[in-house]
This record gives structure tokens, C-alpha cells and sequence, in this order.
């Protein structure tokens, strides 16, 4: 089974994550299937905290890819930043 979830990078104490679509079975650093996107918590001020490939992740979905939690809130507050 696929899964979007995400995929931590960066230094002790400053995390990076990427979002990817990934086998369930892989672990969570291991080998991905597609980068969808990044999410970086500790951003300030002018720098981008927040990036998703919108039209990716409704592809990975319509063909069975089941997102995490915390992707899911992502993705919502992506979309919201979208429309506006």
C-alpha cells in the first residue's frame, strides 16, 4: 500500500521534513516513491515553511494512497493558502 507521509531531513534540533508517497513497508528515511513536497516548522519571516503539490497528492489519492494525519492537516492548510 502507498502512503503519504513525511520524511524527516535536517540537523539535531532544526528538523526538515519532506512530504513523499511512499510503500507503507519501506521505513520512515528509506526509499520513496515521489517527492510531493516540504514542510520546514522552524521557518522564519520571509522564508517559504510550506510547499505541496497539490495536483500530485489528488493523483496519489484517486488511486488509493492513504495520507497520514499530520500530511492531511498540511495539505488542508496548503489548499487554504491556495485559494486565498
Amino acid at each position: 500500500m502507498v502512503v503519504i507521509r513525511l520524511s524527516r531531513g535536517g540537523s539535531k534540533a532544526r528538523p526538515f521534513y519532506t512530504i513523499v508517497a511512499a510503500d507503507k513497508r519501506v521505513r520512515r528515511d528509506g526509499s520513496f516513491i515521489e517527492r510531493l513536497g516540504f514542510y520546514n516548522p522552524s521557518a522564519r519571516g520571509a522564508e517559504e515553511g510550506l510547499r505541496v503539490a497539490l495536483d500530485r497528492v489528488t493523483y496519489w489519492k484517486s488511486v488509493g494512497a492513504q495520507a497520514s494525519d499530520t500530511v492531511e492537516r498540511l495539505i488542508k492548510q496548503a489548499a487554504a493558502k491556495a485559494a486565498a
